[in-house]
């Protein structure tokens, strides 16, 4: 579920609103529902991005599933089903989540390794990022991808510090055949 322009948008505008009326960790663990329901159910996915199925009906379904949700959010609903953007709604949450964290000066990275990764990598990965971003209040998340073989590929933001062996043979490989 990766950001837009238009969800960076739309998830500030919900920040600021939720900010203003004080509502904002009530609306973050909307978000991390939003999120976690999305990213769990690809029918649900799909019904959000099929032209067949008619606004009213995406509205009324959302409205459903996140019948609990705070009516800021319920708000951001209608607006994404009135501009026809509710296939953003996932997208929308997870900018949301990474605004309210940097927000708190907290950084989101995500670290992928072949394998678990060990203190030691964490440690100098902990490193990088504080060298990237100059924060020290780091959430690293580990995702674990046995075809990158080894090193790891880091994520901050919309950085990516690929490490990899996978990416290093590539390189290599790109630059034997450009001078053969």
């Amino acid at each position: 579920m990766g950001s837009t322009r238009a969800a960076i948008r739309y998830a500030k505008a919900i920040l600021d609103l939720s900010q203003d009326r004080g509502v904002k960790d009530t609306v973050l663990n909307d978000m991390k529902a939003v999120v976690a329901i999305l990213g769990e159910n690809k029918e649900l996915r799909l019904a959000l991005q099929s032209p067949v199925i008619k606004l009213e009906d995406k509205r009324a379904v959302l409205h459903k599933v996140f019948s609990n949700a705070s009516k800021e959010t319920s708000g951001l609903i209608d607006i994404l089903v009135d501009n026809k953007r509710v296939d953003m709604l996932g997208a929308v949450g997870s900018s949301f989540i990474t605004l309210y964290n940097q927000s708190l000066g907290l950084q989101e990275a995500t670290v992928t390794t072949a394998i678990a990764i060990t203190p030691e990598l964490e440690a100098k990965v902990l490193a990088k990022v504080t060298e990237l971003t100059g924060s020290t209040d780091i959430k690293l998340e580990n995702i674990i991808d046995e075809s990158i073989i080894g090193g790891f590929i880091l994520r901050v933001g919309d950085t990516q510090y690929n490490a990899s062996i996978a990416s290093q043979l590539g390189k290599l490989k790109r630059e034997f055949s450009n001078s053969l």
